[in-house]
């Protein structure tokens, strides 16, 4: 059974929109490439008061999505990504992980 893997970003103020713009184009060799890591059911929702982006997935196996940032179609998105949201300093989202606490299955 796959496991549900949660965390928040968050955007730069007033990128909503260019955000919501650049995933509705995203690329298709970029969703086969989530897909080859085994994830699933995946949806990223904004919390407008705060520019948060809260983002749930499912992953066969979540330790495989470890390898991700070495993928460089995954670090081109990161960099068509950058001007818009926060970023650690080798261009990755800042990604902070939510602990479960309820889910009604």
């Amino acid at each position: 059974m796959p496991a549900r893997v949660a965390f928040v970003m968050k955007l730069n103020p007033g990128a909503a929109e260019e955000y919501r713009r650049r995933h509705d184009a995203a690329w298709p060799e970029l969703l086969d490439l989530l897909k080859t890591y085994g994830i699933a059911n995946y949806s990223i929702h904004l919390h407008e008061g705060t520019n948060q982006l809260f983002a749930i997935l499912e992953a066969d196996d979540p330790a495989r999505l470890d390898a991700l940032p070495e993928e460089p179609l995954m670090r081109r998105w990161w960099d068509h990504m950058r001007d818009i949201m926060e970023t650690e300093p080798d261009g990755r989202p800042v990604q902070e992980p939510l602990v479960e606490m309820f889910h009604l299955p």
